[in-house]
């Protein structure tokens, strides 16, 4: 049975841990089931396929696809450089990927599409989503319900479709928030894994990242743990179940 690759790129040890932890949660997988690669601690493997696995799953991180190369330090580029290494091989082959915010960044970059902080960033919150048409007949959104709250918190963001992609889930904020291309290659701007403790935790761990003021971070953690998000883990369980 082939094993899901996880590539994560946050270099916070706590925050990839529980990234890790969360993702494992969301989709059922035990960890025998995953190969995780943190790529701030070590390079992708010589000869690394992606056709060799079930599927791949890019994390989140602090980084941003839009920013000035000359401005993104020495591992942010690695980093960066290292997950876009692997997109030609799985768009053209059209091999099962879902990419949790940071990923949707990576996806929209190689497909050519504009991706810059100019509009539609979004604060740390629950974002009430909906379902487009085709989101509502997406086999990896079936049951999922029409509307959800999941949560956000980025500078960046897709500013137009990509050619070829298809629009699966919105927000009057973003209104990027879920694509796919062909028919096996997923993107969220949302994070999928996160419960809400997960990202009262994350609050924590980049409250001096710039997302928000420091001094907000107890609130906004209180928040985090009430809100009711439960449907977008849904969707890296039906990915794990339908590619695994």
């Amino acid at each position: 049975m082939a094993r899901f690759l996880l590539l994560q790129l946050r270099p916070e040890t706590d925050a990839s841990d529980a990234e890790h932890a969360s993702i494992l949660a969301a989709t059922g997988l035990d960890e025998a089931r995953v190969h995780r690669i943190r790529l701030d601690r070590e390079n992708l493997p010589d000869g690394l396929d992606p056709a060799d696995y079930a599927g791949t799953i890019v994390g989140g991180g602090p980084g941003c696809v839009s920013d000035p190369p000359e401005t993104k330090s020495p591992l942010s580029a690695r980093i960066e450089a290292a997950c876009l290494s692997l997109m030609p091989a799985i768009t053209e082959g059209d091999l099962p990927f879902m990419g949790c915010c940071y990923g949707i960044g990576i996806l929209a970059h190689h497909l050519g599409a504009e991706v810059s902080k100019e509009r539609y960033g979004e604060a740390v919150s629950a974002v009430p989503c909906a379902l487009t048409d085709a989101g509502r007949v997406d086999p990896l959104l079936e049951g999922l319900a029409d509307g959800f709250a999941a949560f956000t918190g980025h500078k960046e963001a897709v500013q137009h479709l990509p050619e070829g992609a298809v629009h699966l889930v919105r927000s009057d904020p973003c209104p990027f928030q879920m694509i796919r291309y062909g028919q096996n290659v997923y993107a969220t701007q949302f994070h999928p894994e996160a419960a809400p403790q997960d990202f009262a935790q994350r609050v924590q761990i980049y409250k001096s990242y710039g997302y928000f003021a420091p001094e907000e971070a107890d609130a906004l953690a209180d928040v985090c743990l009430n809100a009711p998000v439960t449907e977008p883990r849904k969707i890296l369980e039906a990915f794990a179940r339908r590619y695994g």
